[in-house]
């Protein structure tokens, strides 16, 4: 390694061997394997900038300027495709190989959150082109301009909606020369596996294995879990301290990764997650339990993360039992799916719901309350689907 060049510009290995060298991390021959392929498609990428040609003349809005054949792109590289179980050290391999990545013009971006971009671009351009052309080449267009690698964390998909456009969108930005990487828990073959309308999303799977190369990570130790061990899960009472001890359990479970709001599409409705990161989701109690949401809303929560954080857990009883009733079914959806909850709350899973009708009803979810706090818990995988 020169000692004279920055770490950054010496590629992804070479920053794993760093944090190796600082005791960061620890040996793990699959991670190893993996940052080298990471590493020969650096090298390949270096200076990689495959642009749009010049746009059509003519033309109605932004998108009908840009309308036009793509230029034939050569020897695009493979990009790659980091599936495996979480806590295996995707993030942050991809972390190293973004960070290092000399692409003149690349992102990293959530696979739900571009998704929605792209949505949201669709019916801005037929707003603006009623009865017009198909917008999924000046859409492509619009990609490539500003990222020639994109790079997505927690590649899934989950609705109709989204198989719809896939195919002959990722058609459209292979064509121009996009590489695409990106982890997830769903080998590709798996993608969309057992939803109605999955023959006509096969294409897309197809598409996908001809551009980039699946790499298995299936690392010998699961470090989420590894932090999750001895970790406190359940703050009792819900006050300032518990607050402060589910922030130092957020950011060690992200990598110090800042949170941000993330929006999971719920049978056509918006569902926002106000902060998420890395598998992580966190939410206040009254905003989960204390508004209209029901087991599919918490159903597509569980799916999407492996950890929940939950803050400010009040005592439940015939008085509130709407709330009650929607925390009995959120537990329910956790349980069900394997994600680690975290908390804070005003008593013990056994003392929140003590008194009057429905009480009995309770004492199951305490019971997986319980349950969900145990080693033997924390050790389990997430159900992603």
């Amino acid at each position: 390694m020169d000692q004279q060049t920055p770490i950054a510009s010496q590629g992804p290995l070479a920053a794993y061997q760093a944090r190796l060298a600082a005791g960061e991390i620890q040996p793990d021959p699959v991670q190893q394997a993996t940052v080298t392929l990471l590493h020969a498609l650096w090298e390949r990428l270096r200076g990689y900038d495959p642009r749009p040609a010049a746009p059509a003349s003519g033309g109605g809005g932004l998108f009908g300027r840009l309308l036009r054949r793509p230029a034939p792109v050569a020897a695009a590289p493979k990009g790659l495709y980091l599936v495996g179980e979480v806590g295996r050290g995707k993030s942050m391999l991809m972390d190293l190989f973004f960070d290092t990545a000399e692409v003149p013009r690349k992102r990293r971006i959530h696979f739900h959150r571009f998704m929605q971009e792209a949505h949201a671009r669709v019916h801005a351009w037929r707003q603006s082109n009623p009865g017009g052309t198909d917008p999924i080449p000046p859409l492509a267009d619009t990609i490539l301009a500003e990222a020639s690698l994109l790079c997505f964390d927690e590649f899934q998909v989950t609705n109709i909606t989204d198989a719809i456009i896939l195919g002959r969108l990722f058609q459209a930005l292979f064509e121009r020369g996009v590489v695409v990487v990106a982890t997830s828990n769903v080998a590709p073959d798996d993608l969309f596996k057992g939803q109605p309308g999955r023959d006509a999303f096969l294409p897309f799977i197809a598409i996908l294995k001809q551009h980039i190369e699946v790499v298995r990570v299936d690392a010998d130790r699961d470090y989420r879990r590894q932090r999750l061990r001895g970790m406190r899960t359940w703050h009792v009472p819900s006050d300032g301290r518990a607050d402060r001890a589910l922030d130092e359990s957020f950011a060690m479970l992200t990598g110090e990764t800042e949170g941000k709001p993330v929006t999971l599409t719920v049978m056509g409705r918006a569902l926002v997650v106000p902060l998420a990161a890395k598998g992580v989701a966190r939410f206040d109690f009254n905003a989960l339990c204390g508004t209209p949401l029901g087991a599919g809303d918490y159903l597509a929560i569980a799916t999407a993360f492996h950890t929940l954080i939950l803050d400010g857990i009040p005592r439940l009883s015939p008085d509130n039992f709407d709330v009650a009733r929607r925390f009995i079914t959120l537990v329910d959806a956790l349980y069900d799916q394997r994600v680690k909850l975290l908390a804070s709350a005003d008593a013990q899973p056994d003392q929140l719901y003590r008194r009057g009708e429905n009480a009995k009803m309770f004492e199951r979810t305490a019971s997986r309350l319980d349950e969900m706090q145990s080693e033997e818990w924390l050790e389990q995988p997430h159900l992603a689907a």
